[in-house]
């Protein structure tokens, strides 16, 4: 089985090649770097846009570049207002060979309104490198692992979202 990547980065891979792990044998995934179209700090409906524009240009550089491949994933977070609060979430787009899509998010997690004017200016990661005096929060086990203490990674975040997405896939006819 084998799976593009809209991204180079580790954690990003590592939760998706986590996930399809769970369902499919043989898993091979590769990662290009593809642009998302989207501001550098998606907000709100950005967030979804940003994974869907990266699938595209995902699938448009391995068709010209003559790369086959099962699936065609992405994932893009961002920061939104829902239900009171801002929350940074974690969102997959999946679509398969035959160009059926299915879209997962992960756990959210909360962002202080303190801090919302400087990360929409900035990003998230800068906040919080900031914050923690630490440059290390792009890799791969991201911001959220300083703010859990240890306790969860951006590999755990994407690998959640990727097992939502993967529920169309893997029911059949049934959950599409």
């Amino acid at each position: 089985m084998k799976i593009l990547i809209g991204t180079k980065n580790k954690g990003k891979i590592g939760g998706a090649k986590r996930a399809f792990e769970k369902y499919f044998k043989d898993v091979t995934i590769e990662g290009i770097s593809v642009e998302s179209e989207v501001a550098d700090q998606p907000v709100n409906d950005e967030i979804l846009q940003g994974a869907k524009n990266r699938v595209k240009n995902l699938k448009k550089y391995a068709e010209e570049n003559m790369i086959e491949a099962d699936f065609f994933v992405a994932m893009e977070s961002g920061i939104t207002d829902k239900f009171g609060t801002w929350l940074n979430l974690t969102t997959v787009y999946i679509e398969n060979k035959n160009e059926e899509g299915a879209v997962g998010f992960g756990p959210a997690y909360p962002i202080p309104d303190r801090y919302i004017d400087e990360v929409k200016k900035k990003e998230l990661s800068y906040v919080l490198a900031k914050l923690f005096e630490s440059k290390e929060l792009k890799a791969p086990q991201g911001g959220i692992f300083q703010l859990s203490h240890g306790q969860v990674t951006r590999i755990d975040l994407a690998e959640q979202a990727f097992l939502m997405a993967l529920t169309c896939f893997i029911n059949g006819g049934i959950w599409k």
